[in-house]
């Protein structure tokens, strides 16, 4: 136009913040550079995991084949970090790609304070771009009708919209905005609806938030898992192995529903815990472990916010990758986009 423009603020970016937001999309941009199409964005968090408690971070009495997997197929970064030790402020980041203290969501949302309407989501931003958005799972971000997850971005939505909840009560089990009327467990039912989703929008580019209550209190597992884990004594600890094999096998459904439809080497997967096990006092609230690490979910002491942290796209990402380098969960937006 000709008019002085007005010089903006110098951003000074921490070095160390840098190379965690610039790893993560370098490596999809060059991978992004090779694909046909537009990717497939899977973004799943499972909750309240222990460190320790993932068959490639060497747990033992649990099999987590399905993640161990995932995490052969593609990158585990051993330093995977969240923003914040509790479950709501981790997801507000991870949507919006900004530190939560930015706009005042540093703590768990209680009555009108969920995430607030200023924000942009990732959702809203490939929406934009002509992607079909969905959600399955736990929100956590604000229960009024203007923060439902339909209303910040996703065209579909399956699941609850607070903290935590019974696995096996349907009440308070929202599709869309209507009440689902009947549940078995909700691992099992998150796990159906993401891959009837995975099939049902294959041939347009989509994105799926899926977003496990596992393994959060309460502690409710099927029978058949519980038997299954029978050895282990400690009642909490077996009713929590039984709850992480649960989301194990439906991450596996997921997996071969991909593939069973041709989109596995089309889609971006990204896995964290959206914090560390509670294990406060000593104690475990839920039966997790998150040794070596020092800390707890509640602490910012590494086994508040250092997670597993796993990023997959088959053919485009090299396999078997362990690096050490950091990342955090607000690297997944902009990774997310750069390879839409």
């Amino acid at each position: 136009t000709g008019r002085p423009q007005p010089r903006l603020p110098l951003k000074i970016i921490p070095m160390r913040r840098l190379l965690s937001w610039s790893l993560l999309v370098a490596l999809v941009l060059a991978a992004a550079h090779a694909a046909e199409l537009r990717p497939n964005i899977l973004v799943i968090v499972g909750d309240d995991m222990g460190y320790a408690d993932v068959g490639f971070h060497g747990c033992k009495d649990i099999p987590t084949p399905h993640l161990d997997a995932l995490a052969a197929s593609g990158v585990r970064f051993t330093n995977g970090y969240v923003t914040g030790p509790y479950c709501s402020p981790t997801r507000a980041a991870l949507l919006t790609g900004r530190h939560q203290s930015r706009f005042g969501h540093e703590f768990n949302p209680s009555g009108r304070n969920g995430l607030p309407l200023t924000e942009s989501t990732l959702p809203d931003r490939l929406k934009a771009a002509g992607y079909a958005t969905g959600m399955v799972g736990k929100w956590h971000l604000g229960s009024l009708p203007e923060q439902v997850p339909t209303r910040r971005g996703f065209d579909e939505f399956f699941g609850f919209l607070g903290g935590a909840h019974s696995y096996f009560d349907a009440g308070g089990f929202l599709r869309g905005t209507e009440p689902v009327k009947e549940m078995d467990y909700a691992t099992d039912a998150f796990g159906r609806e993401a891959v009837a989703y995975v099939e049902r929008h294959k041939g347009k580019p989509w994105m799926l938030y899926l977003a496990f209550n596992a393994v959060h209190t309460p502690m409710d597992a099927t029978k058949d898992r519980l038997e299954k884990f029978s050895a282990i004594k400690d009642k909490t600890r077996r009713t929590y192995a039984a709850m992480m094999s649960a989301m194990d096998d439906n991450i596996g459904k997921v997996m071969q529903a991909l593939k069973a439809s041709g989109q596995y080497e089309n889609t971006l997967v990204m896995f964290i815990s959206d914090n560390g096990g509670p294990t406060m006092n000593g104690v475990s609230v839920n039966g997790a472990s998150n040794l070596p690490l020092r800390g707890s979910k509640r602490t910012t002491l590494e086994g508040g916010v250092r997670v597993p942290f796993i990023v997959s796209w088959p053919g485009k990402i090299p396999a078997g990758v362990v690096d050490d380098r950091p990342v955090i969960q607000i690297d997944i937006l902009p990774t997310a986009l750069a390879a839409a």
